[in-house]
């Protein structure tokens, strides 16, 4: 199940301090932008589908942005991430 998956994949990262985990399933790398500013992780993704169908075109959109702050004493350039 993916909550499982999901508790595997923080439980892999136990020896690094893990400040976040965000599922970006169905989002592509390329739509992804995470910025280390201001002692703050930002991270937004943003994903548009087109598709035609009987009636016309139709759009599905799906974006996240996500702030967080980072533990005092944690500097920006310390800061690393993988999709």
């Amino acid at each position: 199940s993916m909550q499982r998956r999901l508790n595997k994949m923080v439980h892999s990262f136990h020896d690094h301090r893990l400040l976040a985990l965000i599922d970006m399933k169905g989002f592509d790398p390329k739509e992804v932008s995470v910025t280390v500013k201001d002692g703050k992780v930002k991270v937004v993704a943003e994903h548009e589908e087109e598709f035609s169908t009987s009636r016309g075109k139709e759009y599905n959109y799906k974006n996240i942005s996500q702030e967080i702050s980072l533990p005092s004493g944690v500097s920006e350039d310390e800061v690393t991430y993988s999709l």
